[in-house]
């Protein structure tokens, strides 16, 4: 009986931890698809590699614009909004993530009921309108980019973003890890493109040009995801939304602990996302440097893609979880804090880079681990509410501790994250110990 309980336990770990995605609720309503229909999946081939193509194609040009907020947050506080607040600024790029997040369960169950036939071609329309509005912000207007950039972007990359990576499981079961993979990598890559592109261009034709290049080239992406990001399997045709949110793991004490984890880690999570190039400029690197930091770290990003899947499927998810969200504290405390060269900062770039970008898809595969799957993606909706709030408010709350400039501020800004990553470190100790003892009562009981 105990045997038969862990095999079946193990088994919804392995399906979830080879999805090694910033994981949403709408994946897991491909994979009960999957789970029912016993046909053979393709695995490969053209049309399922061109889905890839077209799935990287639209991260590349919606996520990896996140990831390259850090690089407008320092040109805004410098010439394009210098009468807005940090914590006003880092506002705009928060309101990106808390869209994508927040409306996670919503976009889940469109696609559920109607696939990428809508989703798609509507987010990439919103994505290249919102660029295009961002190159024609005023200086000093700030509600300009918060209505652009922050709330229509928003909108159009949650409804590009969960499609692109569920549609995998249509296509793929045994190299489903390695697909959804090189998909995420598209985020990760357009994080390092994006930010090398805006340092060389706005010198020589303007912000505003600047990013009509960038809006262009996010065009002809979304263009071929349109044409090549297509479904498989038989979609449900109707849209059921009591299934989006399930409240009932926080009966579950593991569940609670991941929760809360969740919460503080991403509150901190992205702090150095934004202020890395500012602490850089403070510190008086080169801009030949300083302007790459934010590459450097999204660079770092790609293998973190790939690899927590394989580590998790192997070890389980807590026991890389916890090592990485530690190691995140140890760099932000022990390296970015006392950092004052040039090269301690970029080493803090890459290694956190590294580091942190194993975060989200580690989280879902634990709610995996602890939930029955016929709820998984309802309760990891209700803990993906927790996230977009964490991220609404996390970046802002940094640059309300540096209102100025200086290492005082700066120091309060890097011990508060640190701080978190340390509470978070320890409420996934905890829930490690609650599982082991679990397991350990359910062996003596049988």
């Amino acid at each position: 009986m105990v045997h038969g309980q862990q095999k079946e336990a193990q088994d919804c770990s392995k399906l979830e931890a080879q999805t090694t995605v910033v994981d949403s609720p709408e994946v897991v309503g491909s994979l009960a698809v999957e789970a029912a229909e016993p046909e053979h999946v393709p695995d490969g081939g053209r049309e399922a590699w061109t889905v890839v193509l077209g799935s990287s194609l639209a991260l590349f040009a919606s996520a990896g614009m996140i990831n390259a907020y850090g690089t407008f947050q320092a040109y805004y506080e410098s010439t394009l909004l210098p009468a807005s607040s940090s914590a006003t600024i880092s506002l705009i790029g928060s309101l990106q993530i808390f869209f994508l997040y927040g409306l996670g369960p919503v976009t889940g169950r469109v696609f559920d009921a109607n696939g990428t036939s809508v989703l798609i071609p509507l987010g990439s329309a919103l994505c290249v309108l919102a660029m295009m509005m961002v190159s024609l912000a005023q200086k000093d207007h700030p509600y300009q980019l918060f209505l652009s950039q922050g709330v229509l972007f928003g909108l159009g990359l949650a409804l590009l973003f969960n499609p692109s990576v569920a549609v995998m499981s249509h296509w793929f079961r045994r190299r489903r890890a390695t697909a959804i993979g090189i998909v995420l990598g598209g985020s990760a890559i357009g994080g390092v493109v994006f930010p090398i592109m805006l340092q060389h261009l706005i010198p020589r034709i303007g912000f505003g040009w600047a990013v009509r290049v960038i809006g262009f080239i996010m065009m002809a992406c979304f263009i071929v995801a349109c044409l090549t990001i297509r479904t498989r399997l038989p979609l449900t045709g109707h849209i059921s939304w009591r299934s989006a949110i399930d409240l009932g793991g926080f009966k579950d004490i593991r569940y609670i602990l991941a929760a809360v984890a969740g919460f503080v880690l991403f509150y901190a999570l992205f702090i150095p996302y934004v202020y890395i190039q500012i602490y850089a400029n403070f510190r008086g690197v080169p801009p030949s440097i300083s302007n790459y930091l934010l590459a450097i770290l999204n660079a770092m990003n790609i293998p973190s893609r790939v690899l927590p899947g394989i580590l998790a499927d192997r070890c389980g998810p807590l026991k890389v979880f916890v090592p990485a969200t530690a190691m995140c504290t140890i760099l932000i405390l022990g390296l970015w804090l006392p950092s004052r060269s040039a090269g301690s900062i970029i080493a803090f770039a890459a290694f956190y880079g590294l580091f942190s970008g194993l975060f989200v898809s580690l989280l879902a595969t634990y709610v995996a681990t602890i939930t029955p799957r016929e709820v998984y993606g309802a309760r990891l909706g209700s803990v993906y509410i927790f996230l977009a709030i964490a991220t609404l408010v996390g970046t802002p709350t940094g640059g309300a501790l540096l209102k100025t400039v200086d290492t005082a501020h700066f120091n309060r800004l890097i011990v508060f994250s640190g701080s978190l990553m340390a509470v978070g470190t320890v409420a996934l100790v905890a829930a490690a110990l609650v599982s082991s003892e679990r397991v350990g009562a359910r062996v003596r009981r049988g």
